[in-house]
């Protein structure tokens, strides 16, 4: 129910917004707007305020929307409302009538970061745990326990950097642009500071999955290696660890985090079931060693290790709060940065560099707004703020269905001097419909691969 909830309310928001842009730049260059429609089909609610030439329409079908204006090509009009009509009015007020749409969900992103920003988000700490075995970063010389300081791709100038999301995001680009990522690091106490250069170049990377991460090294924060609660009847119980112990060594290999027990855990052979690990282990001031036997069980088409706990403690959290202009600047900021990815990934699916597998569809969108949701306000706002960029970027695709597609018109009038013909008006919208429908059947496939493949 909260999936479904979260998933509504975030589409008709974004789709609202969009279509304010239009409906509010239509009236300021003073064109009668007929209706202002939320969702398509069969009209469920409608209403006209008292001196409004609007009707405001809630249509049964929820995935977009539409505001409809007075046009010669659409209907009649009289010629005492010629100057009211959309299709008289001069270019620039039709750009900008067109543009409002893909504006308002950029300004509407903008806003949303600004308010996270201000009230505060808890993050986990840029403390790392230990990379990844013969990764990247372990190549680079990363051991486990390091605070990234700072990050920058290739040669841009280093960015402080003040939590694990910010480190993921700029690591995140970096693989996808194939570039170098510079960390400046030091240890957990801040102590001993050093540049280290990830390169990043050879991974060619078509999308950012838990694999890449994992080639690259740094898939989370650092946690405690501590057990958590115990399971009746499992390995650990049977070994005697309880809950709160911190593991320090597993046979010959000092653990430093919770992954990396985690790893050892999983990576478990028949051998390790049959006679033990030795396990050090740190309860209260006292220093135990115990023999612990995980049990394999299967997943998927192996046999992982499991010892019946749960396996790590919770990273360090900082809270990130700003004040009014550095909030604000910052939102500015991570928008235009969403934005760039955005553009930057769907011409990398264009031309096979990125896998079209990065198409999401409403199944997937409505998936992560329950699970962001259920996480709190703040990060349903954050989610609320990438998918408002996503619709503003897509609707500037040149598509003659979308809005990018009537600016693509209206440059070729600027530079021609005259309108696109109909008869390739028409050919082009059916052109953009087939492409349309091709990216939503894609993105309808990739959405049920991943809920229930």
């Amino acid at each position: 129910m909260l999936t479904l909830a979260a998933f509504v309310l975030a589409l008709g928001l974004l789709i609202a917004v969009h279509e304010y842009g239009h409906y509010r730049m239509a009236r300021f260059c003073g064109v009668k707007v007929l209706r202002f429609s939320i969702g398509f089909g069969r009209v469920l609610a409608r209403w006209q305020p008292k001196g409004s030439a609007t009707e405001f329409v809630l249509g049964a079908f929820p995935l977009g929307g539409y505001v409809l204006m007075l046009d010669e090509r659409e209907a009649p009009v009289p010629d005492d409302q010629r100057h009211l009509a959309f299709n008289t009015q001069p270019l620039r007020s039709r750009v900008a009538i067109v543009a409002a749409g893909p504006a308002a969900n950029l300004l509407l992103a903008v806003v949303l970061y600004a308010v996270v920003n201000w009230s505060g988000v808890q993050s986990a700490a840029p403390i790392l745990a230990r990379p990844v075995a013969d990764s990247i970063a372990a190549r680079a010389g990363l051991l486990g326990g390091e605070r990234v300081r700072a990050a920058a791709i290739a040669d841009d100038d280093l960015q402080v950097t003040e939590s694990f999301e910010s480190l993921h995001w700029v690591m995140t680009r970096a693989a996808l642009r194939r570039q170098a990522l510079r960390l400046e690091v030091t240890a957990a106490n801040g102590a001993g500071a050093r540049e280290l250069v990830l390169d990043l170049g050879g991974l060619e990377a078509k999308e950012a999955t838990a694999k890449l991460f994992r080639d690259i090294g740094i898939v989370g924060p650092l946690s405690a290696p501590v057990i958590g609660k115990v399971s009746p009847g499992g390995a650990a119980q049977r070994a005697g660890l309880i809950e709160g112990d911190l593991v320090q060594r597993v046979g010959s290999v000092a653990i430093v985090d919770g992954l990396q027990l985690r790893d050892l855990i999983r990576a478990s052979t028949a051998a390790a079931e049959s006679s033990g690990q030795l396990w050090r282990l740190k309860r209260g001031d006292a220093i135990l060693e115990l023999t612990v036997k995980p049990e394999l069980k299967p997943e998927g088409d192996t046999q992982v290790g499991r010892i019946g706990a749960y396996v790590g403690g919770p990273p360090e959290l900082v809270t990130l709060r700003y004040g009014a202009l550095d909030g604000l600047r910052l939102a500015v900021v991570r928008t235009w940065e969403v934005a760039g990815l955005t553009v930057r990934m769907m011409g990398q699916m264009i031309v096979g560099q990125a896998s079209l597998k990065n198409l999401s569809g409403p199944l997937t969108i409505a998936d992560y707004a329950g699970k962001s949701a259920s996480l709190g306000l703040t990060q349903y706002l954050v989610f609320l703020a990438l998918i408002s960029v996503s619709l503003g970027v897509l609707n500037l695709l040149p598509l003659p269905v979308l809005d990018g597609g009537h600016l693509m018109y209206y440059l070729w009038e600027g530079i021609t001097g005259r309108s696109v013909s109909d008869a390739w008006m028409e050919r082009l919208q059916r052109g953009g419909v087939a492409v349309l429908i091709l990216m939503m059947s894609i993105a309808l496939f990739n959405d049920i691969g991943r809920l229930f493949g």
